[in-house]
């Protein structure tokens, strides 16, 4: 595990078992820090309470961990082929930062600032974007710090971004688990023929779901438009292509469904100002 200090006891944990064994870390952690852990690949165990107790945290997933009433030693089994990266940050710090959001924030409102708080997420693909530029950074050593923060900063402003109008509460259609259900399912439709996508019309119907429905219905819950959450999403797919370096721009454009190198090249400047030669080229 490499540490990073940011500031006084604000740290960034990478952690990259590269190896084909499961590997065991520790460190102490006491009841004066938020924790904040990203899975970018793979799988991992934390365990606590002298092991009686495990979160599991895989794939693009992240997990928040707080609890000012006692402390969280990171216990982490981390499988083959896994990385975690981990941000460790002072409740004080933490507190000053989203000072005039708390009550945005409900676990750091009045009637929750005590209590413990274990929270999981699905990572998207513009955190996942922040995540992997802090894993992979050419930066001279006396600004590595520096850049760092700005990203941190960034990543917990996606973490905790959401559409004002998402109101479990106020919104009858997200109060029902069943439409829900549809809503994801249509995400994972999409996602999973994300080279020739159906139409939002076909969408709808295999999804049991009104054109209306669906549309509101998938920006209540993922904050985007269908259409722009899969933008995201295929560019996110191939930019971790790229960075694997099994393809060239051509293939990873026709994987992600564009048929000319050209409509790929100008969507995947669009995204991240950059030419998908450019950036692999930045990685080496």
């Amino acid at each position: 595990m490499q540490e990073i200090g940011i500031e006084e006891g604000f740290l960034v944990l990478k952690t990259q078992n590269e190896s084909n064994d499961i590997q065991h870390i520790s460190k102490q952690i006491d009841s004066n820090y938020i924790q904040f852990h990203f899975c970018l690949k793979g799988r991992a165990i934390f365990h606590y309470n002298q092991g009686n107790y495990a979160i599991d945290i895989k794939e693009d997933e992240a997990l928040l961990l707080y609890n000012p009433q006692r402390d969280l030693p990171i216990n982490l089994e981390v499988n083959s082929k896994t990385w975690i990266l981990s941000i460790v940050i002072p409740i004080k710090k933490f507190h000053a930062l989203f000072s005039d959001e708390a009550d945005y924030i409900h676990f750091l409102d009045q009637e929750n600032i005590d209590k413990k708080y274990y929270g999981t997420m699905q990572i998207n693909p513009a955190m996942s974007v922040v995540l992997s530029q802090m894993l992979n950074f050419n930066m001279h050593s006396a600004i590595e710090r520096l850049y760092l923060k700005g990203k941190i900063y960034e990543l917990l402003a996606l973490y905790f971004n959401k559409p004002e109008d998402t109101d479990f509460e106020q919104c009858p259609f997200l109060a029902d688990e069943d439409n829900v259900r549809r809503i994801r399912k249509a995400k994972d439709i999409v996602l999973s023929r994300m080279s020739e996508p159906p139409s939002l019309q076909e969408l709808a119907d295999e999804i049991g779901l009104n054109l209306k429905r669906l549309k509101e219905g998938f920006k209540q819950v993922y904050g985007d438009s269908v259409y722009s959450f899969l933008f995201d999403y295929k560019m996110d797919y191939a930019r971790k292509l790229l960075e694997a370096g099994t393809m060239n721009v051509n293939e990873v454009g026709l994987k992600v469904g564009y048929s000319t190198s050209s409509h790929f090249i100008a969507a995947f400047k669009k995204k991240y100002g950059t030419t998908p030669k450019k950036y692999t080229m930045a990685l080496t």
